[in-house]
């Protein structure tokens, strides 16, 4: 006689519940913890895209909004001009040479800091005596504020400077020059500037991607008779590619949106002329000084759009295999 209970065999004692009522057990708790999960998503992740929208997708809405009016700033804007404020734009040779000096600062930035900072970093990363104490001397330029650096720059660099009277003291009077007044040279000398002033963050970073080649890589290479420069051009430049990207992309969208020590260091007249103008300075003019507030947010808008497919463009082409690795690690 068998006995009526599902659960208790013929000896009485325990048995597995039916078959079919495991696995819905089972699929509700899956389900009950993937809904606790999107529940921690959206916590955690509503609040930052709250203060995204709010403080950068709104504005870039407002921003073009304005920039298709005819605005002083005073009251509702009202004059409706369409797209008339991007053809003045592109219209004005001043806003012409701030595009042409911001793209002298991309590539002077990445030519010029880029070979420098390298050539620093692989120097600092070997041992020797004071190394620490050079590796602060090269950071300590990057950590000042920019208005202090552009205010320090502009005394070096007047015509009744430092650097004009240390010229003349040691007999080499000829090559004084007036370094921020003249509309030749000014922008190279602003580039010398801005090299000062991140080369350090550049030796930096780089400094911090030598830290992760291993090291029996290059003991392993010493072994087989390879040089000091052959592990440096087959072994370290390969594994620090990706630092050196990153340091691209961060220095390209900062020379384009330079602004502060070009402000503080350029002379007011020569840089309404164009010759030390960027971007960034001639929309702070152009729009806030000049009151012209619509066709100040035409340049902004102008001014992100142009970094915006430079980003992705650079994401595109030298950034993807970098994403895609970190993914597909991540995945694995």
């Amino acid at each position: 006689m068998t006995s009526t209970n599902p659960t208790l065999d013929l000896a009485g004692g325990a048995t597995a519940p039916p078959a079919g009522r495991r696995p819905a057990r089972r699929s509700s708790y899956r389900a009950a913890e993937t809904r606790r999960k999107w529940y921690e998503i959206i916590g955690l992740t509503t609040p930052a895209v709250i203060v995204y929208v709010m403080f950068v997708l709104v504005p870039i809405g407002f921003a073009f909004y304005y920039s298709l009016f005819r605005w002083r700033g005073v009251g509702p804007p009202t004059d409706y001009v369409g797209f008339d404020n991007y053809v003045l734009a592109f219209q004005d040779p001043i806003f012409l040479d701030a595009l042409r000096n911001n793209a002298i600062i991309v590539f002077g930035s990445l030519l010029i800091q880029g070979p420098i900072a390298l050539g620093v970093a692989l120097l600092l990363n070997r041992n020797f005596r004071g190394r620490t104490l050079f590796r602060l001397l090269a950071f300590v330029p990057y950590v000042l504020a920019e208005v202090t650096v552009g205010i320090m720059w502009k005394l070096l660099l007047s015509d009744a400077g430092t650097l004009n009277a240390l010229m003349q003291a040691v007999g080499l009077g000829g090559l004084v020059q007036a370094w921020l007044a003249d509309l030749d040279i000014v922008i190279w000398t602003l580039l010398f500037v801005l090299t000062w002033k991140y080369v350090g963050f550049a030796i930096i970073l780089l400094l911090a991607g030598l830290s992760n080649v291993p090291q029996e890589l290059n003991e392993a290479a010493a072994i087989d008779g390879a040089s000091w420069w052959q592990t440096q051009r087959h072994i370290t430049l390969p594994l620090l590619g990706p630092t050196i990207r990153i340091w691209m992309f961060l220095s390209m969208i900062g020379s384009l949106q330079v602004f502060d020590i070009i402000w503080v260091t350029s002379v007011p007249a020569v840089r309404s002329l164009g010759a030390s103008a960027t971007m960034a300075t001639y929309m702070v003019d152009n729009g806030f000084f000049a009151r012209l507030w619509g066709y100040g947010n035409a340049v902004a808008v102008i001014l992100f759009v142009i970094s915006f497919v430079a980003a992705l463009i650079f994401q595109r082409f030298l950034l993807r295999r970098d994403i895609q690795g970190a993914v597909t690690g991540r995945a694995k």
